[in-house]
């Protein structure tokens, strides 16, 4: 099964040399494949041992797990970290899980491990920002949270109803647009810690438009994950897999959180 994501392409070119190598999947009932193993007879190989292959419950459990690390990471840090340490925080945080998020995107296998510690790092990071914008505006951070959900649920809903489809020109398009975004965010960054303002974080009417414009584009990122998801399991992938495609899912859901945070303290005013 072909799929017009680069990412899930590699993972499954994966799952094949898995399986060539000696390894069957199994569904999460036991088929197809090899449900059992049997006993090697004089002159016959063994039949190769069973994987089981990932599901949409898998990535369910996966997802909601790792979004429970990194609220707990995000507690501890915005309890722990003195606020004279927020910046540093910040931003080691901040690189660390982009390093991290880089590593496992190119990655040609699923590492748990790696997934998990990205959700650890990006809890520090949501829980500083959390933390400096909920000092300015109070509730703000609850709102920002009950928004990015409730996103998040409306594009589930409107991809079931394919109201929404993942067309291979769909997903081409999406990926540049966020290649292209993710640079423009960049040289912002670097610009602002020269002291220059392009006027895309500021609060303008550039800045808020910049801010729809993001939001929209991680809004629509599920789509690629929840494709993502299907074509995983419609391709066999093993069962660990499935943590590649939560990590996809936390990804968005980031992005999207601090979009909508930042959005929601343009129109704070000054109180």
């Amino acid at each position: 099964m072909k799929t017009s994501n680069p990412v899930l392409a590699r993972l499954g070119q994966a799952a094949e040399r898995e399986r060539s190598a000696g390894y069957a999947p199994t569904g999460p009932y036991g088929q197809p494949g090899y449900p059992q193993q049997y006993p090697a007879e004089a002159g016959y190989p063994a039949a190769p041992p069973a994987v089981n292959t990932m599901s949409i419950d898998d990535v369910v459990v996966k997802t909601v797990t790792l979004l429970g690390i990194l609220g707990l990471s995000a507690a501890a840090a915005w309890v722990l970290v003195p606020d004279a340490l927020l910046g540093v925080a910040w931003i080691g945080a901040a690189v660390v899980g982009l390093v991290l998020g880089l590593i496992i995107s190119f990655s040609r296998m699923a590492n748990p491990a790696l997934v998990v510690a990205y959700a650890v790092v990006e809890g520090v990071f949501v829980g500083m920002v959390s933390k400096y914008f909920e000092t300015l505006y109070s509730g703000i951070v609850l709102q920002a949270v009950t928004a990015t959900f409730g996103v998040f649920f409306l594009m589930a809903v409107l991809y079931r109803a394919k109201v929404i489809r993942a067309t291979p020109a769909f997903v081409k398009g999406m990926i540049a647009v966020m290649a292209g975004l993710f640079a423009v965010m960049l040289i912002n960054l670097v610009l602002a810690l020269f002291g220059v303002n392009t006027g895309l974080r500021d609060g303008s009417p550039l800045a808020i438009g910049f801010s729809l414009v993001c939001i929209v584009v991680a809004s629509l990122s599920f789509v690629l994950s929840f494709k993502e998801v299907e074509d995983g399991v419609r391709m066999g992938l093993p069962q660990r897999y499935s943590w590649v495609a939560a990590f996809g899912i936390l990804v968005s859901l980031v992005w999207l959180y601090i979009e909508i945070l930042r959005l929601l303290s343009y129109f704070q005013g000054d109180d």
